[in-house]
């Protein structure tokens, strides 16, 4: 049942909202310095097809201390000039323009109407007093804050959005919309609105993610924030020779499957799904027209069938085993019939126990 979920919502990603890229893949940058990403777009996310970027929030924020920088610190704004951890508003523009010019579009998470409780430090260094509720950075003061509905001495919680009006909400989701078509300033989707006074929060996202990146240290603990110096300034984020990356960053982005399935979305977007196969349990295959063919065994048992796979004859690397290289497959090779047709056979052994092939992957 699991994996049934599992084509359904890989069936769903398909028809998301069309972020304005024929490159559709979005991965999680969070906590990343501006300069780092900016080099990340540059070196491996627009050569590997990489669509887009969603990253923490820009806009100041508190500095907490007692649990070292934890990662929701900066969700807890105290005003909206944009300079965090990650960097200061100029490194923010350069980093949009260097990824906007290799295709990459960026998606701000961005925090609005929703001021934090507690703390005495910021990271921009602005004056603020969150326990008389007064921003002047902003400016808010105690009578912008909706005490009858939300307390902001006890936390708030943050999906709440008491005192935005419709119309309000209507403004900030349509603004939204604007931004992620490429009418934002420098191609960035920041989420702006002039109707913040008297209310909550309200959080407001991407409209799609695919391939997601824990960029984080091992969640050892649920607050746990980026690799961080002494100082506790953000670590930069280096690239080892194997293409890992080191001193504490997990980059799933730049694990061979994940990349290779990022060409494999790009190579079939626009397909038409069919050759639906499974067997009454967990194991499935489709094609995406004649372009992408996958197969997944998540049974107790090997998976070993003839099937449709949509694609012209000849043979195929599998993108999650190998790749194409000079030529050759460095993973397992799928065989396809003159009718479309492959003996496919995978162990429920199998680290990835699964098959994907495409019309880029052929040789």
């Amino acid at each position: 049942m699991k994996l049934l979920i599992l084509a359904a919502l890989f069936r769903f990603s398909f028809a998301q909202f069309d972020p304005n890229t024929k490159r559709t893949a979005i991965v999680h940058l969070f906590e990343w310095r501006w300069a780092d990403l900016a080099a990340e777009c540059e070196r491996y996310l627009g050569p590997n097809g990489f669509g887009g970027v969603q990253i923490s929030p820009p806009s100041e924020s508190i500095i907490v201390t007692d649990r070292w920088h934890p990662w929701w610190q900066r969700y807890q704004p105290i005003g909206y000039n944009l300079c965090s951890s990650s960097g200061n508003e100029n490194e923010l523009r350069d980093m949009i323009t260097r990824c906007n010019n290799v295709g990459v579009n960026i998606y701000a998470d961005a925090v609005i109407n929703h001021m934090c409780g507690a703390g005495t430090h910021s990271s921009c260094g602005s004056y603020f007093d969150a326990n008389n509720k007064d921003f002047p950075i902003v400016p808010y003061f105690y009578l912008d804050f909706n005490d009858g509905k939300c307390s902001i001495g006890s936390g708030q919680n943050w999906d709440e959005d008491w005192g935005f009006m419709p119309s309000d909400k209507a403004l900030v989701f349509a603004d939204n919309h604007e931004n992620q078509r490429g009418r934002g300033v420098g191609g960035a989707s920041i989420v702006t609105s002039q109707a913040l006074q008297n209310g909550c929060s309200l959080y407001v996202g991407p409209p799609i993610w695919i391939s997601q990146s824990n960029v984080q240290q091992q969640d050892q603990n649920d607050w746990q924030g980026p690799p961080s110096n002494s100082d506790g300034s953000t670590k930069p984020v280096p690239i080892n020779p194997d293409s890992t990356c080191g001193d504490g960053w997990v980059c799933e982005h730049r694990w061979c499957q994940i990349k290779n399935m990022v060409a494999f979305r790009n190579v079939v977007n626009g397909q038409a799904f069919s050759n639906w196969w499974d067997n009454g349990s967990n194991q499935i295959s489709f094609s995406h027209g004649s372009k992408g063919f996958i197969v997944f065994n998540n049974d107790d048992w090997e998976l070993n069938e003839t099937l449709s796979t949509g694609l012209p004859a000849g043979t195929y690397c599998d993108v999650i085993s190998g790749q194409k290289e000079s030529g050759r497959c460095t993973g397992k090779q799928v065989v396809v019939g003159g009718d479309g047709r492959a003996s496919i056979r995978i162990s429920n052994q199998e680290e990835d126990p699964f098959i994907a092939i495409h019309a880029d992957s052929k040789f």
